[in-house]
């Protein structure tokens, strides 16, 4: 497979550090695309992980170690915390290792749209509110991981399809956490729509999605612990959500507005 280059690329939810995160295929991504910005969009280290088991294997070491590398070679890097890493929030503006820590930032596309880049958990009730929620959500949630690692071979073994997310599944089953996903990707755009912005980039939920909501461009990178996605983007402007397990290329649609 030949390395893709891209104007931008777009990642979240990486959580490094703990069980969940897909490194292997986090690094087979890393090493087939390139790009001259690159933005990670928190959550990237697990900090609430470490803080309960210290789990670091060799190829978290190897994700590090290769984003440093992009790093040194010319790719613009810049780190936006999340709610899992929110201590590098204390170190705004700071640069470690050639990556830039921001709180937020204004990507500015090749058509000339312009998008926040943000985690998210800032329009999440729950995170900002009762954090004892959301980390007692983590936990079942690490739960579903653990138990989707024991499923991969036995349905491999079936016949099925091994890249299954158990805990996507059930996102997309019941009914209140769907209604959270709703709830939540309508909080930002009613937020930021009338602050001079064509559209926000941002993770958290783990539910990768493109869409237009009242004229307002709603972009979720998903994560690289269920579905392992990203968003990219092409030097025309385009963007587009990679399913980097499944290859598939999902389109944003043209531009609400040709700029100039």
């Amino acid at each position: 497979m030949t390395n893709t280059l891209y104007r931008t690329i777009w990642i979240s939810d990486l959580h490094i550090g703990s069980t969940q995160c897909q490194a292997d295929v986090l690094l087979d991504f890393l090493k087939h695309n390139d790009s001259e910005t690159l933005y990670l969009v928190g959550d990237i280290i697990d900090f609430w992980a470490l803080s309960k088991k210290m789990y670091w294997p060799r190829d978290h070491n190897t994700v590090i170690q290769k984003l440093l590398r992009k790093a040194r070679h010319g790719t613009q890097i810049f780190y936006i915390p999340g709610n899992h890493d929110e201590n590098v929030r204390d170190y705004d503006h700071y640069v470690f290792g050639d990556i830039v820590v921001r709180n937020s930032a204004v990507h500015t596309t090749a058509d000339g749209r312009r998008f926040l880049v943000v985690h998210g958990d800032e329009y999440d009730a729950i995170a900002r509110h009762h954090q004892w929620v959301a980390r007692l959500g983590s936990v079942g949630y690490d739960w579903l991981i653990e138990i989707n690692r024991f499923l991969r071979p036995i349905r491999r073994w079936l016949g099925l399809q091994s890249q299954f997310s158990l805990a996507a599944y059930i996102k997309h089953k019941v009914k209140n956490v769907v209604q959270f996903i709703s709830d939540y990707e309508e909080n930002i755009v009613h937020t930021l729509r009338n602050e001079s912005l064509d559209g926000v980039i941002c993770g958290h939920i783990h539910h990768a999605e493109i869409k237009t909501i009242d004229q307002f461009v709603y972009v979720n990178t998903g994560d690289f612990v269920e579905s392992c996605t990203a968003i990219v983007e092409h030097f025309d402007g385009r963007l587009e959500l990679i399913n980097w397990l499944g290859r598939e290329l999902l389109a944003l649609p043209e531009p609400l507005y040709a700029p100039g």
